[in-house]
């Protein structure tokens, strides 16, 4: 039986994006986004429901998201789940399962959700490395997905919306 793991969410991110480096160099963004549903309950009433997720990216991504995102802002992610699971002092066992960005899509203009971010793209000399953040298993990050970022486009520069 084949295996397929992949999610597609458009949401609002719910906190700014928290760029760190892992000893080897690469950038790893975390941040959260609230997706709504909104559904006709059966009294017939308009409700929403909110989910909230955990999403982190890697490399350069992390860094263009870093850079032009804020809480707030619109985004369309794609990705794959994944599974963290550890144990606690006590001996208990956890788990938590999060979204790993491997495409996604600036939603909206510059003035909607909070507007962009201007930040630098590398390290900060203070910046400590995130020790125990280790790559996806089953790849490395990509350097950089032409289907992320227009080619043409300055990171430095405007963000490309």
């Amino acid at each position: 039986m084949a295996n397929y793991n992949k999610v597609i969410l458009v949401g609002n991110l719910t906190r700014d994006p928290d760029l760190k480096y892992i000893p080897s160099g690469t950038a790893v963004c975390e941040f959260g986004i609230a997706v709504n549903r909104t559904y006709k309950s059966k009294d017939g009433n308009q409700s929403e429901e909110v989910s909230y997720f955990d999403i982190e990216a890697w490399g350069r991504q992390a860094e263009v998201v870093n850079q032009y995102l804020s809480k707030g802002r619109p985004i369309l992610i794609e990705g794959r789940l994944k599974q963290n699971r550890w144990e606690t002092k006590d001996g208990q066992k956890r788990s938590k399962i999060r979204v790993v960005l491997e495409q996604f899509q600036f939603l909206g203009g510059r003035g909607e959700g909070g507007g962009g971010r201007d930040r630098q793209a590398g390290p900060p000399a203070d910046q400590e490395p995130l020790a125990d953040q280790e790559p996806p298993a089953d790849k490395e990050p990509p350097a950089e997905d032409p289907g992320q970022f227009p080619m043409d486009q300055d990171p430095t520069g405007d963000p490309p919306f």
